[in-house]
């Protein structure tokens, strides 16, 4: 029986186009300290997998550290246990429980060490900015339950679509290099990887409400199945909506999540996992410094449409982006022998939706179609949608074997097959009031007079990827532990591009209006190497090295058939940089510390983006950037009711190389990073005492620069933010009832987070930076309970 179970597992996780996939627990709690001391660690059981390959003798290690510093999760939640021989950092589930309701993955992670992390708005309904060392959100392999959500075409991190924050086991960033088991072909730095809670084995249901600033309003519920026979599971349904904080428009996301665990037995498990997402919200525009001196911190795109005017384009209808997705993973883990362990993860991504602008239309020569109204002469006022459409399954099976304590082997492989459409269409506007006639681009279009659906662009991108990885773990004696490992990647990206008469972009006058097929594959092998040396139970040392490997993005394959100056240098070359990790840990009864230096070597740095003036795509070449830092956290256990977190970053950032954009060479040698501070310090201090508890946190990040040439910097800031709750005793059939308050910026400071325009080369005349902007205070009330 168990053998046949084990076949059907197996079979269906190896059918790559398969819509879902096997999962795994151990039983417990994803953020329980039992789990995290078992030898074999899942990716759908916590997120941080360093120690997956672990021997039974580095096991026993980090029982014997987890006694010194009292339990696994450390400064309230903000700081674990770490083992392995490079920079890891973990949120744990104590923490995620007391931020504010809707934050994505993003927000949660701006207290460790080397992440710069930042939002347009505190609700988590608009995604966020983040970089890791220096690196970009693009250039961080981000997985959920295993499976892989960076974007398949630009490696871009969507983070509203994932997750609730009630949902969250626990959050981990490995800064310098991810696992070579990771499913992620753009990590050229680091990684991030989050798990969902394991269901409960009793029955009920959860049930919050939040009330916030700006209108925020959020229902949050469910439902738990407690043990049926084997399976247990979990289901939840969240409903979030808000206003912007500057401007008109808002947000408004409905996501779907669940979660199943088979137990077959105690060494068999297989989990199922599900992310639904569905939002439409209204962009935040980027802001200028001298827009911010004439007064117009809190303005963004205009609430009036001008009828009968060609120029609405920054009506704020037009900067309107709906999606929707869905992840499907799951995780069988199975005990083959007393020696031999399978792990296998299927999984399945969707996505569809994109961003409204606005567009003209000519009525007379080559550019015939068909519309109920006119207006404007020749010329018609027109809604542009930029869609993308997404399939892409994939797994990743691999074996862990032991050889006797000291000695464990990781090896196996990762497959993909995702499909990509991208284009541009168009729908009628109504003349008075610029509405657009459909806002998924889905109904409603323009066609031409034979009655085909009008087109600025089309394209279609088949990317697969194939990855083979083999770890060993060695450790010869208590003190020691070697961990060598390789892997070889490879990819392809083939598809096609055309653009079409009678868009009026700049695409239309490219060599690629008759159509192009590209074809284009990529291959490296990656080695990793660490060290690490355990003086005692307190203090350990180690060094890592490793390389990573980032193939270019979709949209950079169609490079060759475009003549335009901004895009006709650029070679579809992959980025790839080697990291040196050199630490040391501390970890005690009141007080825990980790020091980490580190340097990193960034060849053939791409940049890639989106023009917020023209909703052009941008791809340049910055060649050659040196990234050197410390990163540190503290915790100090005052009392049994007080603790003081803290963590510092230093980051330097130098570009090693000219940006040559094609039609000029900037001097940005020996020039820092944009949206790279110097320095990043976090400090929270936490009190519990029985059913209360509060953190009050301070967040200062340095100046830093807007233009690739730092002809432009922005000072720096403080924020001041407070997460503070009430555990009540049960009363009747409602169990754990709590009230929870979070409050940002209490000191209603005014500043600029993220500097977002790719093609700021230097502050002047059309190539001048534009920022996102920290939101003034504001705060949301939760309250919640469970019930039967």
């Amino acid at each position: 029986m168990k053998r046949n179970c084990l076949a059907l597992a197996v079979g269906v996780a190896l059918a790559v186009a398969a819509p879902l996939s096997f999962a795994q627990t151990d039983g417990t709690a994803a953020a329980s300290n039992k789990a995290a001391t078992q030898q074999r660690q899942s990716v759908s059981s916590t997120s941080n997998t360093t120690r997956s390959n672990d021997t039974k003798r580095a096991a026993a290690q980090l029982g014997a550290v987890s006694v010194q510093a009292d339990t696994l999760s450390i400064g309230s939640g903000l700081m674990e246990v770490q083992t392995a021989p490079k920079a890891v950092s973990t949120i744990s589930r104590e923490a995620i429980t007391q931020a504010a309701p809707g934050a994505t993955f993003v927000q949660m992670l701006g207290s460790i060490p080397g992440v710069n992390a930042s939002t347009d708005d505190n609700t988590g309904l608009n995604d966020g900015n983040l970089t890791v060392r220096g690196y970009t959100m693009d250039e961080v392999g981000v997985t959920v339950n295993g499976a892989p959500i960076n974007d398949s075409g630009n490696y871009k991190i969507y983070a509203t679509e994932y997750g609730d924050t009630e949902n969250m086991g626990d959050i981990t960033v490995q800064q310098g290099y991810p696992d070579q088991d990771s499913p992620m072909a753009g990590a050229a730095g680091g990684s991030v990887a989050w798990v969902t809670i394991d269901p409960s084995h009793k029955a009920g249901v959860d049930v919050s409400q939040s009330y916030g600033s700006y209108g925020y309003r959020r229902t949050f519920v469910r439902l738990n199945t407690g043990d049926t026979g084997p399976v247990r599971s979990w289901v939840s349904y969240s409903d979030n909506q808000v206003n912007n904080w500057r401007g008109p428009g808002g947000s408004k996301v409905g996501k779907v999540d669940a979660k199943s665990i088979w137990t077959i037995n105690d060494k068999n498990t297989v989990s199922f996992s599900l992310q639904y997402n569905r939002e439409g919200k209204t962009s935040y525009e980027g802001m200028y410094k001298s827009d911010v001196a004439a007064g117009l911190y809190k303005t963004s795109y205009s609430p009036t449409f001008h009828a009968g005017s060609l120029s609405n384009s920054s009506f704020y209808r037009y900067h309107y982006n709906p999606f929707r997705s869905l992840l499907v993973s799951m995780d069988g883990e199975f005990t083959l022998s007393d020696n031999l362990h399978l792990s296998v993860v299927p999984y399945f991504q969707y996505g569809n939706g994109g961003v409204t602008t606005s567009g003209q239309l000519s009525e007379d020569g080559s550019d015939p179609y068909v519309m109920s109204s006119k207006q404007g002469g020749t010329r018609q006022l027109v809604g542009s949608f930029i869609y993308s459409n997404t399939y892409r399954p994939g797994v990743i099976a691999k074996l862990n074997q032991d050889f006797g304590d000291n000695d464990s082997l990781e090896y196996g492989i990762w497959t993909e097959e995702a499909r990509q459409q991208q284009g541009n269409n168009y729908t009628p506007v109504d003349p008075q009031t610029g509405i657009q006639a459909n806002n998924w681009g889905n109904g409603n279009l323009i066609t031409n007079q034979a009655g085909q659906t009008l087109q600025a662009w089309d394209q279609y991108t088949d990317s697969t990827t194939r990855k083979a990885f083999v770890t060993n773990t060695w450790t010869p004696n208590d003190q020691w532990t070697i961990n060598a490992s390789v892997a070889y990647l490879w990819m392809e990206r083939k598809g096609y591009s055309y653009t079409y008469e009678g868009a009026f972009t700049a695409k239309d006058k490219l060599q690629a209006a008759s159509g192009g097929y590209q074809q284009q594959s990529w291959h490296k092998v990656t080695p990793t190497l660490g060290v690490k040396y355990q003086l005692d139970d307190r203090n350990q040392f180690y060094l890592g090295v490793g390389q990573t490997f980032r193939a270019p993005i979709g949209g950079a394959l169609y490079n060759p058939l475009f003549n335009s100056a901004e895009t006709k240098s650029i070679a579809s070359k992959p980025e790839s940089s080697w990291t040196y990790d050199l630490g040391w840990r501390f970890y005690g009864s009141r007080i825990s510390a980790v020091v980490d230096a580190y340097a990193s070597d960034f060849s053939n740095k791409q940049l890639t983006g989106t023009n917020q003036e023209t909703s052009e795509s941008v791809y340049l070449s910055l060649g050659k950037v040196h990234m050197r830092g410390l990163n540190t956290e503290l915790n100090v256990k005052l009392s049994q009711d007080w603790s003081i977190y803290g963590s510092y970053s230093y980051t330097q950032a130098i570009m090693e190389s000219n940006l040559n954009t094609g039609y000029a060479v900037y001097n940005t040698h020996g020039r820092t990073l944009l949206n790279t501070p110097r320095n990043l310090l976090n400090i929270g201090v936490s009190f519990t005492h029985g059913p209360v508890w509060a953190t009050l946190s301070t967040r200062t990040s340095s100046a830093f620069y807007g233009d690739w040439m730092n002809t432009e910097k922005v000072g720096g800031y403080t924020t001041l933010n407070l997460n503070a709750g009430w555990n009540f005793h049960d009363w009747g059939f409602m169990h754990k009832p709590y009230i929870k308050i979070n409050g940002f910026n209490l000191l209603n400071r005014r500043a600029f987070t993220f500097a977002s325009n790719v093609t700021a080369f230097q502050a002047t005349a059309g190539q001048t930076p534009y920022y996102s902007l920290l939101e003034g205070r504001s705060g949301m009330i939760t309250v919640g309970a469970s019930f039967f």
